[in-house]
């Protein structure tokens, strides 16, 4: 691995995807090499199946690839805060381990976060499934979760949902941590003064395993999780500073 850090990590909480993994890896590398310089982080959250020994397998042979692993379950806003912690980029892309999200749209946000970037920050770039490749009951609770969200929280953002996102590091370590945050990460953006958009991306079917989440755990799970968010929003202070330069000219 080169001593010089990427610009980019892609970020990758995974847990008993053993399947998908291989596939996903061969997504990135296809999709950013001799684009930009990057490094893959994967963390594994104390999978049950092969999903460790497939990843520290690959990154024996592919230096870009870091693995964290949990020694303890503790959930996807975790896993994602333990790969942001452990990546050397600057610039952060998560993706969601079951190989939905493309990596081939990570260029494009990527361009889009640099020139929202000059203007604001933080920035968050996050994905929208505008076409969803998942069953009836996963995009019906997907919906209800979404409009639930927006009508409490006012985050402007269709598919908080989405995995695929795209945001400084820097910026993601700043924000308040708790279990579930992943799902609010467009909330505490702009709690923070900063700027979300969401970008169209392409959404797969899941090729193998299947989904950790449903009506349960997205919606009636996360009410108290968003009223926990309600109450950041409301004793949220922005200050405006003016700084005073008093060395002698």
């Amino acid at each position: 691995m080169s001593e010089t850090a990427p610009e980019l990590s892609v970020v990758v909480p995974v847990h008993n995807e053993s399947l998908n993994v291989l596939p996903l890896l061969a997504g990135i590398e296809a999709a950013l090499t001799g684009k930009i310089d990057f490094e893959a982080v994967f963390v594994d959250d104390l999978s049950t199946d092969d999903t460790a020994r497939v990843l520290t397998d690959y990154a024996k042979s592919h230096p870009w690839l870091v693995v964290l692993l949990h020694r303890n379950n503790c959930g996807q806003s975790t896993a994602v805060r333990t790969g942001v912690r452990g990546a050397r980029g600057t610039v952060i892309a998560t993706l969601d381990g079951d190989g939905q999200n493309d990596p081939a749209d990570i260029p494009a946000l990527l361009v889009r976060w640099r020139e929202l970037r000059l203007q604001q920050a933080p920035v968050l770039i996050a994905g929208w499934r505008a076409q969803r490749r998942d069953t009836w009951l996963r995009r019906l609770s997907s919906r209800v979760a979404n409009g639930v969200r927006s009508r409490l929280l006012g985050d402007a953002t269709p598919d908080t949902g989405c995995g695929l996102k795209l945001f400084g590091r820097d910026d993601f370590l700043a924000l308040p941590y708790f279990d579930h945050m992943h799902r609010f990460l467009p909330a505490l953006v702009r709690r923070a003064g900063g700027a979300v958009v969401s970008v169209q991306v392409a959404h797969r079917p899941r090729e193998h395993g299947k989904s950790h989440y449903g009506i349960h755990n997205r919606l009636w799970v996360g009410l108290v999780d968003m009223l926990g968010v309600m109450w950041l929003q409301r004793r949220a202070r922005l200050p405006v500073v003016q700084r005073v330069n008093t060395k002698e000219q």
